[in-house]
Formats: C-alpha cells, sequence, structure tokens
C-alpha cells in the first residue's frame, strides 16, 4: 500500500482566477478518509452521475438460491483486494451540457469537484486547459469545444468505491472524452477483470445451516454426525456489464469444502482437522441413520468435556471456489471465498441414545 498524495486542484487557469473572485468553487478532498461532496443536482444529471464512489457496473445474479437468510463471502487470501479505482463512461455531450450550465456541481475526478459553471464551461465549452496532477506535475489537458455535442461518445470519469483508499487517488484524471464502443488506452481502464472482482463483493451465498445428529444437545464421547444435503449449497453466478461498452463478466462461487470448529480444545473433529469435502453429488458428509450411534462420522464431532456455564459455539464454514469468464473469452480464477456461521452446542454427561 503506498501512501497518499495530497490532492491537488485540477481546474482550469482561467477558472482559478475567478474563483479568487467569487465566481467558483473548485474543491478537491484531501485523503484523510473523510469526504466532503457537493450538494446534490438541480437538474440535468442524476446523484449517481455525479457521485465519483458509486460504480455504474450493473450487477444481476444469474444462478443460485434468492430467497432465505444469505451473506457476503470473505476472501481466503488477506492481502487481496478488489481493484481500488477504475474509469467509467459517465455522461453524454447533452448531459454535461446539462450539468455545467443548470446545476454546474460535481466531480470531475474521484476527489476532485467543481461548483460553479464558469469551471465547466471554460473547460467543457471553450476549450481551455485543465490540468491532471500526478507525480509532483501538472500536466494540460486541452478543453473541448462546446461539450462535443454532435459527436457519439461519453465523458469518462474515475469511480473509486472507497474514497479513503490512498490508492483511489491512481484515477485522478480530469472527466475526458471518448468515442462510442471504445474503451479508453489509460492506466485502470475497465477490463472484464475488473468486473469480475467487482462483482466478486456482491455474491450472497445461503448461511451455512448444517444438519445434526443429535441436535442441538450432544453426549459427552459420543459422535455427533454433521452433514448438509445436496440440495442445500448450489454455485451461485453473478454478472457483471458495465453500460455502453461491450465489457461485462460472470463471477461463479462453487462450494468445495465445510471446516468445522467445535467451539472447544475438549473435541475431536472428522476428519482430522474439521474439514469435510464435499461429495460428487454436492452433498457434504452423510446423514445420520438409525444405529449409526457407535460409529465414526465421515463428518462430525465428538466431544470429550460436557458445558458447562453456557453452550459451545460451533462454527461451520463453507469454503467457496471462486471462478470468472468474460467478453472476448476472458477468464480465470480468483482467490476462494468463505461464509462462516456459528450455533450453540450443548454437550451432556449422560451416555444416552436416541435411536
Amino acid at each position: 500500500m503506498r501512501t497518499a498524495t495530497p490532492a491537488r486542484l485540477l481546474a482550469p487557469i482561467a477558472a482559478v482566477t475567478v474563483a479568487l473572485c467569487g465566481g467558483g468553487i473548485a474543491h478537491a478532498d484531501a485523503p484523510t478518509g473523510k469526504e466532503t461532496r457537493p450538494p446534490g443536482p438541480a437538474g440535468g444529471a442524476d446523484d449517481k452521475a455525479l457521485s465519483a464512489s458509486v460504480s455504474r457496473i450493473r450487477v444481476t445474479q444469474v444462478s443460485g438460491p434468492t430467497g432465505g437468510k444469505r451473506g457476503s463471502i470473505s476472501s481466503t487470501d488477506v492481502n487481496w483486494t478488489p481493484p481500488p479505482c477504475w474509469y467509467e463512461p459517465v455522461l453524454t455531450p447533452e448531459q454535461l451540457k446539462a450539468l455545467a450550465e443548470t446545476n454546474s456541481l460535481g466531480y470531475v475526478s474521484p476527489h476532485t469537484s467543481w461548483g460553479g459553471e464558469k469551471l465547466w464551461t471554460d473547460h467543457y465549452r471553450d476549450g481551455k486547459d485543465a490540468y491532471n496532477y500526478k507525480d509532483g506535475s501538472l500536466t494540460p489537458v486541452e478543453g473541448y469545444d462546446n461539450y462535443n455535442i454532435g459527436k457519439d461518445g461519453y465523458f469518462w470519469r474515475g469511480v473509486a468505491p472507497d474514497m479513503a483508499d490512498p490508492e483511489s487517488y491512481d484515477c485522478e484524471r480530469v472527466m475526458f472524452w471518448q468515442n462510442a464502443g471504445e474503451v479508453p488506452a489509460v492506466p485502470n481502464a475497465p477490463t472484464p477483470e475488473t468486473l469480475a472482482e467487482y462483482a466478486y463483493d456482491k455474491v450472497e451465498v445461503p448461511d451455512t445451516e448444517i444438519e445434526l445428529r443429535p441436535e442441538g444437545k450432544s453426549t459427552v464421547n459420543l459422535p455427533t454426525w454433521v452433514w448438509l444435503d445436496k440440495g442445500t449449497f448450489q454455485e451461485v453466478k453473478v454478472r457483471a456489464e458495465l453500460p455502453n461498452t461491450n465489457l461485462w463478466a460472470e463471477t461463479t462461487a462453487k462450494p468445495v469444502a465445510l471446516h468445522l470448529e467445535p467451539g472447544t480444545e475438549d473435541a475431536e473433529t472428522f476428519p482430522a482437522g474439521g474439514d469435510c469435502e464435499i461429495n460428487e453429488d454436492g452433498s457434504i458428509g452423510t446423514p445420520y441413520v438409525k444405529g449409526d450411534a457407535d460409529r465414526t462420522p465421515p463428518c462430525g464431532i465428538t466431544y470429550l468435556r460436557a458445558t458447562s456455564g453456557g453452550p459451545y459455539k460451533l462454527s461451520a464454514s463453507v469454503t467457496w471456489q471462486i471462478t470468472w469468464e468474460g467478453a472476448g473469452g476472458t477468464g480465470g480464477d480468483l482467490p476462494d471465498g468463505t461464509f462462516e456461521t456459528t450455533q450453540d452446542m450443548n454437550v451432556q454427561e449422560i451416555q444416552s441414545i436416541n435411536r
């Protein structure tokens, strides 16, 4: 993780002079973790169009359960994070004109907002330069003629879901033009993998509601059988598409293993280590049947000491294997994800078996 460089005011030189005289305001957020936003728009563009932290990527669930309790997975790779920022098409020429001349409040990059009509009209209507700040220097950016009205394309701007992330400053180019059907050839331009990684955080998997026998109360030195029915867990597939581009990706989460933590050191897990692999039919473990009480379960726990003062917290976490495929025949793997739930387990000394 790099250290953030303080943001600079990215405004046309002439507009800065006007701003100092009260004709406009260019606001650059400092990388303090606190975000300051201009007021909502009065017209011409909606809040989503003006927000630099809200992506326009459309996410839909293609397959997998949609009802019941669900939650987001956590990456098993503690060093992996989704991309901190990327660029997206934001406004048509007509939308930019409406913003500039009727509202004139909005972000030109994730951390820099312009307020005041002249800041916008100087650069996007009257052709005056603006400036990108990078690596300690300012680079002039040529202005536009009448918002490029009559041309087919979009103005693109950086998006940073976590504005406090220092790496979100890597997308600080002033909002720029790109012809329709094209993706800009700039660092941090979106790719199918960008969308796949964005969709990773949108995957919701069902609660890990394991079946137990006996249910909720076990007996010292007798095994508790644990299993998941094959119909309980299914692959979850999420599709992400970036409007006004041909970019898309589908991220798939597939359950591959169940891990058990008994909630106490006075217990044995089966298999040793508590990792129950998924069976070929999609189930995990084997359901308990009458007469199995004295057998060792393929997936289960034997508690060696009774509970006292409160139940043990049995933790069950499912590992989900994550893959993706996207536009242009792209695809690959992403870090596995896990989803964990806990439930109370009371353990008694009486060695009686319900058959």
